[in-house]
């Protein structure tokens, strides 16, 4: 998978993940930037458990909206504290 192809998914995996955290979002530009940072986490945490994406876009954007899902509700847990 290219960078422009990562970017892309992490873009789309950001705009869900905004959607589905009611009030956890930053805001259309940074809900991208953290969907672009949790397809790196989504992409780690499925590694750990032994899953991969093999290239396939629809998994790819599952794996990538989990991780930003979980970035969002982890900024907002430290935001409050």
């Amino acid at each position: 998978m290219g960078l422009l192809w990562f970017l892309i998914v992490g873009v789309v995996a950001g705009l869900i993940a905004g959607l589905l955290v009611k009030g956890g979002g930053f805001g259309l530009l940074g809900d991208l930037v953290v969907g672009i940072l949790g397809a790196v986490v989504g992409g780690f945490l499925f590694g750990l458990a032994g899953y991969g994406t093999d290239g396939k876009v629809f998994s790819s954007i599952v794996i990538s909206t989990v991780g930003a899902v979980v970035l969002l509700v982890l900024v907002r847990v430290v935001k409050r504290a």
